[in-house]
């Protein structure tokens, strides 16, 4: 076991114990995480989600990856706008560490007559060639990751140049609403997931990982330090969900 330390919500786990507890969660509500998004953001994360896509100016033929997709809901409209299973060229991988996240995410595209390939692997370690995709997104996945620059690394590295990386994560919530965002996430949040997932430790867990996630700032200097240019950022809904943008050069 490492000696070294990392932050699991407010625990401290050795840094290779990180990735099996976070595994237990996601595995745990991967069958109502759907449900649940709907029900914890009122269904803001469908224009969150919407506003990355805008955002992300993805043209018919282009490769897309997808990272920590889960259950589909970024590779899904990627595949629409590529065109990737036109003769367009356009290609999206759906990606997740996860296997009983991606098997959700496989079997909703499936049930959709979309066929896109997928693949189990760990974005600190992506299995793919650099210089090869024109844009690489990552949707609330990244503050679960043990090492957060590494991971930025590897995604900037299988961008070709010119190429984006997009990362919507929830972020440093406007302050004057911290108050009430506390009361949210620590008691109705744990509440919700115990009634819906039987499962309130793992969205306790959500909670303080969105506290231990860096800020918008913090990020921005992240990306650029694994050497992204142009990096700028977009609050939502009053800081609590931001979107990074990125370039390789």
């Amino acid at each position: 076991m490492s000696d070294k330390q990392t932050h699991f919500g407010f625990k401290q786990v050795a840094e290779d114990e990180k990735a099996r507890h976070v595994a237990g969660v996601f595995s745990s509500v991967a069958q109502k995480y759907d449900v649940m998004n709907d029900l914890m953001s009122l269904g803001l994360h469908r224009l969150w989600k919407h506003f990355a896509i805008q955002i992300s100016g993805v043209r018919t033929g282009e490769r897309v990856l997808d990272v920590a997709g889960g259950t589909a809901d970024l590779s899904r409209a990627f595949a629409k706008r590529v065109g990737a299973y036109n003769q367009t060229g356009g290609q999206v991988w759906l990606t997740d560490i996860n296997n009983a996240m991606l098997t959700v995410g496989r079997d909703r595209l499936l049930d959709e007559g979309i066929l896109m390939p997928v693949a189990q692997c760990d974005a600190e370690k992506l299995p793919f060639p650099s210089d090869y995709f024109d844009c690489v997104s990552v949707a609330f996945g990244l503050r679960n990751m043990t090492h957060k620059e590494r991971a930025l690394a590897e995604m900037r590295r299988v961008l070709k140049p010119g190429g984006r990386l997009l990362v919507l994560e929830f972020s440093k919530i406007w302050q004057p609403l911290a108050g009430a965002y506390d009361v949210y996430s620590f008691k109705l949040l744990p509440w919700l997931g115990d009634k819906v997932t039987n499962d309130a430790d793992s969205y306790r867990y959500l909670a303080e990982s969105i506290r231990m996630h860096p800020d918008q700032d913090s990020l921005k200097n992240m990306m650029e330090q694994a050497g992204l240019a142009r990096v700028e950022y977009f609050n939502l809904t009053a800081g609590v969900v931001a979107l990074h943008r990125g370039y390789k050069l």
